[in-house]
């Protein structure tokens, strides 16, 4: 199953979101379901993670104007469920 990024400009701002279901079928606008939004497990918060989730965090179903998006990424779930971090282990001596 794959996870989609999608870039768009949004009140002069750059917006990512990741998503499930993304659906290009509309002649103007891009249709996404089921956003993802990262696990806070830290006391650290990002501010622009955060803003981003107070503005779409409740929506089920969002359609961005086809003019605004910049660019759509289509990952593998295993990789953008872990931010790209690859652990890698330490041979024992």
């Amino acid at each position: 199953m794959s996870i989609y990024r999608v870039h768009f400009t949004w009140e002069e701002k750059t917006i990512v979101l990741k998503a499930k279901n993304l659906d290009l079928t509309h002649p103007y606008f891009v249709s996404i379901k089921d956003l993802i939004f990262a696990k806070s497990t830290s006391l650290i918060i990002d501010p622009n993670e955060d803003e981003v989730r107070k503005k779409f965090g409740e929506a089920h179903h969002l359609m961005i104007p086809i003019q605004s998006v910049s660019l759509i990424e289509e990952c593998p779930e295993e990789e953008s469920s872990n931010g790209g971090i690859s652990l890698f282990s330490r041979p024992d001596n």
